[in-house]
């Protein structure tokens, strides 16, 4: 499971409804919270965190907390 996928079943969200609210078909949302190799495009991002309600900001931050710069050398 994704870090959207985790996310989304830890708020208990109705993904049918989210796909209704968004126009993102329910089959995108499948992929975008199971399959790693997805990759979540930022409209979808905030069309989604509207539509559950949370701010688009924090929700990418949770989503992407394991992102670092690399270091220098």
């Amino acid at each position: 499971m994704t870090s959207l996928g985790v996310y989304l079943t830890k708020k208990s969200v109705n993904r049918a409804l989210v796909s209704k609210r968004t126009g993102i078909s329910q089959a995108r949302l499948s992929q975008l919270s199971l399959n790693e190799s997805t990759k979540l495009r930022a409209d979808e991002l905030y069309l989604i965190a509207l539509a559950i309600d949370v701010d688009p900001g924090e929700m990418f931050m949770e989503l992407h907390q394991d992102l670092k710069l690399p270091e220098e050398k």
